[in-house]
């Protein structure tokens, strides 16, 4: 992590533009986070919030060392500071009407050249802009940071239809430079890249997991088949989800049901099935849920001790965890996916369904594979993005599998077939290519760690 910004100089024919302070409007997880992230790269830092409350539970978030930095206010007493500050992010709730308003206010108080985004991770950035002045719109991008943003790398950078280039070359700069994020471009569509991917997991994965779980497979086996096996943390499926919570999948569920394309696989899988949405229902959310729990929970006993448990959703009650049934299964990442057990289908079933939804979003979500890969990596902790692990797999292993089962060819995967190519990428470091939407061949970054 490098000091204060530096001036960016932009190439011949564009403005330049210049971040070394950030207006922060919404003190909640997200905005707290971007500001302490901000400081912490050595700018003068600017938090508002409706409330002083609200503000001073987000300065808590910012490192002492940094708090010289800060500046705070109200949103609608001490609007008009925002002035003086080159970035202005919004990160108030997830409302089009009240975002909307919020953005029409800094436009009639914010400085000539200053950028301006949104955190959203739900709504358009064309229904946020509808309406709104042509400086604004030119000006303005979505800046989507994960939680908590400090320790997460991925930075989803997506601009408008009238967004300037020298806007996102200046975001993408203090993101990567300043910020020490991954940025990975993305286009305006419902969440983005890693949600878009990472929620599709989890979503489908839920309905997926229901015929195993009544033939007799555990959730614990689910969790570990879906975790080292493929490349993917320990939390696996029923994990990970504990970790964000029932109420936001719920949320996510329900935002994608409005706005994923017509057509789209997702829609299958955008309310839970009768057992989760029970959890929901009674306040069983996961790890915020504490003693309620989610799939898991752990409770301290009288001794100070503590007692695991897993809700078992087939018998709907708690029950002592068990060792994950996986003896005999490959160890080579990704070779569960071809076993012929009822673990190897649950693995073909949610990770590889996964893998071949990703491989029909380009170039819908991304114009390349390798944003989409450096998303899911940085996002989830992926060892492999969707792409590269086909790679890994072998792309003609799967053609032939989809074949056999009479299934239709995604996107990318049936460009890979016409093409005659072997794999989506070839070469290494300066040499690398990828394969493109269609069919040609492009530069590709090297695989970033």
């Amino acid at each position: 992590m490098v000091g204060r910004i530096s001036f960016y100089a932009f190439s011949v024919g564009t403005a330049s533009r210049t971040i070394s302070s950030v207006a922060v409007i919404g003190c909640g997880t997200m905005g707290s986070g971007i500001a302490a992230a901000s400081a912490a790269a050595g700018c003068r830092v600017l938090m508002l919030d409706l409330t002083p409350e609200a503000v001073e539970r987000g300065v808590s978030a910012v490192a002492e060392e940094h708090r010289h930095l800060i500046d705070t206010g109200t949103i609608d007493a001490d609007l008009e500071k925002v002035a003086g500050y080159d970035w202005i992010c919004e990160a108030i709730v997830e409302d089009l009407g009240i975002k909307k308003d919020l953005f029409a206010r800094i436009e009639d108080v914010r400085s000539a050249g200053s950028v301006v985004s949104s955190n959203t991770s739900g709504i358009p950035l064309r229904s946020i802009t509808e309406g709104l002045p042509a400086d604004l719109r030119a000006d303005i991008a979505i800046t989507h940071f994960f939680n908590p943003v400090q320790v997460m790398k991925l930075f989803e950078l997506v601009p408008g239809e009238d967004t300037s280039a020298e806007v996102i070359e200046a975001f993408a700069r203090f993101g990567a430079n300043e910020l020490g994020k991954g940025v990975v471009h993305a286009k305006d569509t419902v969440n983005f890249i890693g949600n878009r991917i990472g929620c599709y997991f989890m979503l489908s994965g839920l309905h997926l997991a229901k015929p195993f779980l009544a033939d007799g497979m555990k959730q614990e086996t689910i969790d570990a088949v879906l975790g080292q096996f493929v490349g993917l943390p320990p939390t696996g499926l029923y994990g990970l989800i504990d970790l964000i919570g029932l109420d936001v999948m719920d949320l996510v569920g329900k935002n994608l049901a409005v706005n994923l394309p017509e057509g789209d696989a997702g829609h299958a899988y955008t309310s839970f099935p009768p057992a989760e949405q029970a959890m929901l229902e009674r306040g069983q959310l996961g790890r915020k849920a504490r003693a309620a729990g989610g799939f898991g929970r752990v409770s301290k006993n009288d001794d100070g001790s503590k007692t695991k448990e897993t809700f078992d959703l087939h018998e709907q009650e708690w029950r002592a965890p068990v060792a994950p049934d996986v003896d005999g299964l490959p160890v080579g990442m990704g070779d569960v996916l071809f076993a012929d057990s009822p673990q190897g289908r649950v693995a073909w079933e949610i990770f590889g369904g996964t893998l071949l939804y990703a491989a029909g979003l380009v170039p819908e979500i991304a114009d390349d594979i390798a944003n989409v890969d450096n998303a899911i990596r940085w996002g989830f902790n992926w060892k492999k993005g969707p792409f590269e692990m086909l790679d890994h797999l072998g792309p003609q292993r799967v053609i032939e599998r989809l074949r056999s089962e009479g299934s239709e060819l995604p996107s990318m995967l049936a460009t890979l077939d016409a093409s005659d190519g072997e794999t989506f990428y070839s070469g290494e470091g300066a040499d690398r290519q990828m394969l493109m939407p269609d069919g040609s061949l492009a530069s590709a970054p090297e695989v970033p760690q």
